[in-house]
């Protein structure tokens, strides 16, 4: 196993890596995530990415895995499905970054995908909207201030009228 149990495993720098956006909001969220992940994790070294649109890159973060001590960097998608960015884009990225840091091996994760915990969260996302709406919670992080957090009663006869 590549956990950190037996000193003689390799030190592991993990990437979370996202799309990218123009919108820094969406980019510091991702940063967010990978401290949580940082958090819970038993690797030393955590690092976010984007996949293009913002820094830091694949490129940028593998570096600094390796700067910290890296000895195997491992990119994991914060993709939800798989596609063409898990299956072509981010190896390619990966393996491009790699190819400045001779002797670190990588490896790409699956993406988010079907996995059971999705499941809870798609519940408690809901269930803490539907309780925003109701008045018995505070916006959630993705909702801040944007007022999105409301039910629309008809959106096709407000937009026909």
């Amino acid at each position: 196993m590549w956990a950190m149990s037996h000193p003689n495993e390799p030190r592991i720098g993990l990437i979370v890596v996202d799309h990218g956006s123009r919108r820094d909001e969406s980019n510091t969220m991702l940063e967010s995530m990978a401290a949580m992940v940082a958090e819970i994790v038993p690797y030393p070294i955590v690092e976010p990415a984007h996949m293009e649109l913002a820094e830091p890159s694949i490129r940028t973060a593998f570096a600094t895995c390796v700067a910290r001590g890296a000895q195997m960097v491992v990119i994991s998608p914060y993709f939800l499905l798989p596609g063409k960015h898990w299956d072509e884009d981010i190896p390619a990225l990966a393996a491009e970054a790699a190819s400045h840091h001779p002797g670190t091996p990588f490896m790409v994760t699956a993406p988010l995908g079907l996995h059971p915990l999705m499941a809870q969260a798609v519940a408690a996302r809901t269930a803490h909207c539907l309780a925003r709406v109701a008045g018995a919670a505070d916006e959630c992080e993705a909702c801040a201030g944007t007022g999105r957090c409301a039910v629309d009663a008809n959106p096709v006869a407000d937009r026909v009228a």
